[in-house]
């Protein structure tokens, strides 16, 4: 599985990374072009200098061809570094644009995939998409492909020119090449799949430890600590088992393989074949030179194919989380132009949903939420009353039926349009790593500071912002630390500048202190004004005063009507009520006492 949840083998994973550089193709291949020039110009240096030898240790010195020779290798070492330079710098530019291409497609995407995926997939797996998994990409694309290219080139080029010498001893000072191609080409098989064996080992190594220390408090309370350290430890023992089964059995024939492409042992070999050659009178002397400088460039370059099968197989990889996110499903958009709400009626008309497509959570609501009125949604956990009201910013879409304003359903109305008509403010806070200023813009890009600073101060935040050191300019979580309070009135003034006519609550203030909570009532209060108002209440005694409180219970509305004739009716909602009324005396009781 990938980190944001689909399957993924190594096929997808290569079929994906095709389709990923596709646009950077064309410059690859212009670069891969360059580089053999280049690589071609760096074996020429090492043929001028034997070439060289050859001629200054002839009975009668040609200078002129000397010379030649000597102004040959100087040319060729130029060109070499010219068309190296030009070779990463195409492949540079082409990874530049192609990182830039993937996270604009990326962040497209993302843009229409329902708001709800982002709930179900935390913000680590996309950033790692986004930003980690595109960087891995980068060096398959700068680097890999011109290595991979001299890789092949210099060995060939080098093999033809000695082939003109003695080919017998040519196929000599291919064998250690050939014996450490053969080793490296078993010891890559399996590779990948060992890999991704290694990443859900590190995985859940660091899923147990995350689980650990979020959890340290809750584990300490209930004496627990000892069995979560045991579930890490026991991941930590795992992994470090199935890595050392892996590499122990690599050790041996990985050291081999690179002792074998070593330039000493090609070295060596030369030597040791070139010394018999002379002596069984089949070379002359100076023909082993060739063999001594270019034999070492037949071996060294393959060292890269190793590196390059790895950087491949990271990148496919890679490739695979990113094909993932750009995979999700998402929203059908619709364009401007089409029909307007009459009203800021709410409508439920025989919506079921499941998110896996299977289990429903929702199963045939009906409801109406009149204009300008207040709704509240109760029911026990897991009944499904907080994703009915994440229907209504269209955090999906129904399985089954339809959700509508002003009878016009939400697939009907544009991202822009559906947005200024609805805002909501949810328990999960959520403010980017910016400026306190462009996080309250986020509800409206073009509103002017003063409208920022009218919205800070309807939601009861104006005063704290103005107190730290760059005030509207403090970044948040830099020099603007906030409590989950602070953070939550930030996030209504972001829904005030918007001014929408309707908004959905979850319990909004369910985490925070009674200081906060008083001030974010008051924000709440002035941001439900004269609005359509959906709550999902989790503190019963808040919603007393709805115009209507509708119960949910697995999925179904099982009640609905004002406060005091949901008492009356002595079912569910009587229920809910004097659970909560138990809990509240407990409380008193237990604060009394202590």
């Amino acid at each position: 599985m990938t980190e944001t949840g689909s399957p993924s083998t190594p096929s997808l994973d290569r079929a994906a990374l095709r389709e990923l550089i596709a646009p950077a193709r064309p410059a690859i291949a212009a670069a891969c072009a360059l580089q053999a020039i280049a690589a071609v110009a760096g074996v020429v240096p090492f043929v001028a200098v034997a070439e060289l030898a050859r001629a200054l240790c002839q009975p009668e010195v040609d200078g002129e061809r000397a010379w030649t020779v000597a102004i040959a290798g100087v040319v060729a070492l130029l060109v070499r570094l010219v068309f190296l330079g030009l070779a990463g710098a195409v492949t540079h530019f082409a990874d530049n644009d192609l990182q830039l291409d993937i996270r604009r497609r990326m962040a497209a995407h993302l843009g229409r995939v329902p708001l709800g995926w982002f709930t179900e997939h935390n913000s680590g797996a996309v950033k790692k998409a986004l930003q980690d998994d595109v960087e891995a990409l980068h060096h398959l694309v700068a680097h890999s492909y011109l290595e991979l290219t001299a890789a092949i080139v210099v060995p060939v080029v080098s093999v033809a020119y000695l082939l003109t010498i003695d080919w017998r001893l040519t196929a000599v000072t291919l064998v250690p090449a050939v014996l450490g191609v053969g080793l490296y080409g078993s010891l890559m098989r399996g590779y990948g799949s060992q890999m991704a064996a290694y990443g859900a080992a590190i995985a859940r190594v660091n899923n147990a430890a995350v689980e650990f220390v979020q959890g340290i408090a809750v584990v300490k309370t209930f004496g627990q600590s000892g069995r979560a350290h045991r579930r890490f430890l026991a991941e930590a023992d795992g992994f470090v088992a199935f890595f050392w089964k892996w590499v122990s059995g690599l050790l041996v024939p990985s050291a081999l393989a690179e002792l074998i492409l070593s330039p000493i042992v090609a070295l060596l070999t030369v030597l040791a074949a070139g010394a018999v050659f002379v002596n069984q009178g089949w070379l002359a002397p100076l023909d082993v030179l060739p063999f001594a400088l270019l034999g070492l460039g037949i071996t060294a370059p393959f060292m890269a194919l190793n590196y390059a099968q790895q950087d491949m197989s990271l990148a496919q990889q890679a490739a695979g989380r990113i094909w993932a996110v750009l995979a999700a499903p998402v929203l059908p958009i619709a364009g401007p132009g089409g029909p307007v709400p009459a009203d800021d009626t709410v409508r439920f008309h025989g919506v079921r949903f499941a998110y896996d497509g299977t289990t429903e959570v929702l199963r045939g609501v009906d409801l109406v939420l009149a204009a300008g009125t207040v709704t509240a949604i109760v029911g026990p956990s897991g009944s499904g009353k907080s994703t009915l009201a994440k229907l209504v910013p269209r955090f999906w879409d129904p399985s089954a039926g339809s959700v509508s304003i002003g009878g016009v359903d939400l697939r009907d109305l544009p991202p822009a349009e559906l947005y200024r008509r609805v805002g909501f403010v949810f328990q999960d806070v959520r403010l980017l790593r910016t400026s306190l200023r462009d996080n309250i813009r986020l509800g409206d890009p073009r509103a002017s500071d003063a409208q920022v600073e009218a919205a800070a101060r309807a939601a009861q935040i104006h005063e704290r912002i103005v107190a730290l050191p760059r005030g509207y300019d403090s970044v948040f979580g830099e020099d603007a630390i906030l409590s989950g309070g602070e953070a939550q009135r930030v996030t209504i003034a972001r829904a005030l500048l918007v001014e929408p006519r309707i908004v959905v609550l979850d319990e909004a203030t369910a985490f925070a202190d009674p200081e906060s909570e008083a001030a974010i009532q008051d924000a709440l209060a002035t941001l439900a004004a004269g609005r359509t108002l959906l709550v999902v209440a989790h503190r019963l005694h808040t919603i007393v005063g709805a115009d209507q409180i509708v119960v949910v219970d697995d999925g179904v509305v099982v009640e609905r009507g004002r406060h005091g004739e949901l008492l009356a009716m002595n079912g569910r909602y009587r229920r809910l009520w004097d659970a909560a009324e138990a809990a509240a005396d407990r409380t008193v009781d237990v604060e009394v006492n202590s």
